[in-house]
């Protein structure tokens, strides 16, 4: 049997293990070290097996995770969530579909604390939801607005699927932090089109605010400038060179523990609650990134990636279409696995593909976050709407009716980048 034929078996294992509910990363490493016994020997694989780990954890740029997971895990148990959501309503809440425009700017706001996408849900779901309610909004609407809005905090930086991406293919954070800025923005603004189109075509499903007065504009754009600024911080220092990505993890995560203590909103059982579950986040991201290596290990000496892009770059078809399979294929994974898993799991056999193709790496690793970002909100298991569900007791049907608008929203968005790929590309190739 020939090394490319183990390693298909091996990655057709992989999916079945998956589908049976096997953790996946004990199912990486399962089918990765067997896969390198069976190539190079029951030894060798051991050494794998003892090596990787280490060397895996022990490499520097990773210290960017637990910093902008604590840096997000502290300003979301202080509540600035909830700051960033009154200062946005109090700004553009008065016109019609006003509370739904505020949610998605307090998201993509929020988006650039906390690097993932469930701190956002839960905060807006209990925040905004209920104020949507209140007056008058349509259950679906309101629901499907929150479920994809909260999706912007894993495509605008700081993102936590962005430094696993970087890590794995050995690009640079900084210029993945800085690439996912004008999509992030663009995204958003296309969600606030949705919004403006919905309310004008079905005016029921949001009636217009009352207005707000500038004196209460001032006094919650106050509130939450500081958070801001931090955020402006992090990522201006990464753009200008003056501090590297995981710098800037140290930066934001102190400025975070500094302005909430100034605010008077951290105590010292919420530090160490926030210690220990920003540790169990990124002890949870590290054991898949271990994973993730374990069955690289494995592919790299079958030689199937080789294989895979030498078939591919033969074929006789525009590498465009070879593009569109790929975002069936993670549109799909976005369905039925969370992020960071889909992510670790894919890029060790999709990545020398499309460099192979001659697509931008930087590019490529924008539109894979933007597929599986889309796919976290479609069924039949998207994540963040079971996430969403959860924490506010909602039908999960009613949450995906409402998110259809978005979704054509995030086609739109990549067809965009496809078209326009300078987006993306433009500001980290300024830094």
């Amino acid at each position: 049997m020939s090394s490319e034929l183990i390693a298909t078996l091996g990655i057709v294992i992989l999916i079945v293990l998956i589908l049976l509910r096997l953790w996946i990363a004990a199912a990486m490493s399962i089918v990765g070290f067997v896969g390198f016994a069976l190539l190079m020997g029951f030894k060798p694989a051991l050494g794998v097996l003892a090596q990787i780990p280490f060397s895996t954890v022990n490499y520097y740029p990773l210290t960017t995770i637990p910093l902008f997971v604590f840096m997000g895990v502290i300003l979301f148990n202080t509540g600035i969530g909830k700051d960033l959501y009154d200062a946005a309503y109090a700004w553009v809440g008065s016109v019609r579909g006003g509370l739904a425009m505020a949610t998605t700017v307090a998201c993509a706001i929020f988006g650039a604390i906390t690097g993932i996408s469930a701190p956002a849900l839960v905060t807006m779901g209990k925040v905004a939801i209920p104020e949507m309610r209140k007056r008058g909004y349509g259950e679906s609407f309101a629901t499907g607005c929150v479920a994809c809005a909260g999706t912007l905090a894993i495509l605008i930086p700081p993102s936590i699927p962005m430094i696993i991406y970087g890590i794995l293919t050995q690009k640079s954070i900084g210029q993945l932090f800085m690439a996912g800025i004008m999509p992030g923005i663009l995204l958003m603004c296309l969600y606030i089109v949705v919004i403006f189109i919905w309310t004008r075509v079905k005016p029921q499903v949001a009636p217009a605010g009352e207005k707000t007065t500038m004196k209460r504009k001032m006094v919650t754009a106050g509130r939450i400038w500081p958070t801001v600024l931090l955020v402006l911080l992090v990522l201006g220092g990464i753009y200008g060179g003056i501090f590297t990505p995981t710098e800037a993890g140290a930066i934001g995560a102190f400025g975070a523990c500094l302005i909430t203590l100034l605010m008077r909103r951290l105590n010292f059982k919420m530090f160490v609650a926030s210690l220990l579950e920003a540790a169990k986040m990124t002890a949870f991201i590290l054991i898949l990134i271990v994973g993730a290596y374990v069955l690289m290990k494995f592919l790299a000496v079958s030689g199937l990636t080789n294989l895979l892009e030498t078939q591919v770059g033969g074929m006789d078809v525009p590498r465009w279409v070879v593009m569109l399979v790929l975002i069936v294929i993670y549109i799909i994974l976005g369905m039925v696995l969370d992020i960071t898993s889909a992510v670790i799991m894919t890029i060790p056999v999709v990545f020398p593909i499309i460099t192979g193709l001659g697509y931008d790496p930087i590019w490529f690793g924008i539109v894979i976050i933007l597929l599986i970002q889309m796919g976290l909100v479609t069924p039949p298991v998207g994540l963040d709407v079971f996430i969403l569900g959860g924490a506010i007791n909602v039908p999960l049907f009613t949450i995906f009716k409402g998110v259809a608008p978005y979704v054509v929203a995030d086609l739109v968005c990549i067809v965009i980048l496809m078209i326009f790929p300078s987006i993306a590309t433009w500001l980290p190739y300024t830094m």
